[in-house]
């Protein structure tokens, strides 16, 4: 059974930083894409970026130029550097790991930005 332990969630002032991570444990298959999404209370959740296993990446426009994500496929570990974050970014964030053509998502891990 994969299990996703997330970190680097936290309150920050607006225009600071935060990172994130996410480690899958209990896999036998390298991912095929790991990735971030994000849900604020009523709000759909929605994509923040993903990464896929020959390192392609895919950004949400709202987050274009401020996130980057990466990865450590021989951890089984993504990373989600957030810069100049501002009070919108606000929202649980989730880990989301495909391989094996299943998809496994992590609890999540709260980011609060602060005016």
């Amino acid at each position: 059974q994969v299990q996703l332990v997330e970190s680097g969630g936290g309150l920050v002032q607006a225009g600071g930083s935060l990172r994130l991570s996410c480690t899958a444990s209990g896999s036998d298959f390298r991912f095929n894409s790991m990735g971030w999404y994000r849900q604020a209370p009523g709000k759909p959740r929605e994509l923040v970026a993903s990464i896929s296993r020959d390192g392609k990446t895919n950004y949400a426009d709202s987050v274009k130029g401020r996130f980057t994500i990466s990865s450590d496929s021989a951890k089984n570990t993504v990373y989600l550097q957030m810069n100049s974050l501002k009070p919108e970014d606000t929202a649980n964030y989730l880990c989301r790991y495909i391989a094996n053509q299943r998809i496994w998502w992590g609890q999540g891990t709260q980011v609060t930005v602060s005016l």
